[in-house]
């Protein structure tokens, strides 16, 4: 799949409508609902099942290769290793096709409360059977591309206040316990 898909850009208020909804997300026992592998720049793969790695992230992406201006040698950023977005947010502004919800860009799509206050830097985070994430305090900002995609008051909006506080565009992540993950799997707060 790569970033063609053409995506109806939604309004300011009918961001503002669905927003219940994305607040209602669970805070404690949540589900995988997509898992995404970025093979190259723009090039997307829906995966039905993912392996997470302590050293590369998820498996086959190229987070590994990329480098990352937040490093003082360019280096992939070791607390960057996995963006993860809460998939009713992502669903709100891209619709139910979940290869258009890969076009944002992140790997793991989570029907789960992502806010700063529900998981702070440090929260950790089980998904499935084996794999543990946690979250870092490295900040997840949307790009030129997530406005071309989805729309600028899309956009817009995720840079607001009240977006940022629930973290809308997503959070940061990186691998503490490897595991294989997939799409269904339970998603459950261990620590926050």
């Amino acid at each position: 799949m790569d970033d063609t898909i053409a995506v109806r850009h939604r309004s300011l208020a009918e961001i503002q409508d669905g927003l219940h909804l994305v607040r209602q997300s669970p805070r404690d026992t949540g589900t995988l609902k997509l898992a995404v592998r970025r093979p190259t720049t723009g090039a997307r793969e829906v995966l039905d099942q993912a392996e997470l790695d302590l050293v590369t992230g998820l498996v086959g992406d190229n987070w590994s290769s990329r480098p990352n201006s937040r490093t003082p040698d360019n280096s992939p950023h070791p607390d960057m290793q996995l963006n993860v977005i809460n998939a009713r947010f992502v669903e709100l502004i891209a619709g139910p096709d979940r290869d258009a919800w890969a076009l944002a860009g992140d790997q793991l799509y989570v029907d789960f409360d992502l806010s700063f206050e529900a998981l702070p830097a440090g929260s950790r985070l089980a998904i499935g059977d084996e794999a543990v994430i946690e979250v870092t305090d490295q900040p997840h900002t949307g790009c030129a591309k997530f406005a071309a995609r989805f729309g600028r008051e899309a956009h817009k909006f995720v840079w607001t206040d009240e977006a940022k506080n629930l973290r809308l565009r997503g959070l940061n992540a990186r691998v503490v316990v490897p595991g294989t993950i997939k799409p269904g799997d339970t998603v459950r707060l261990l620590q926050r």
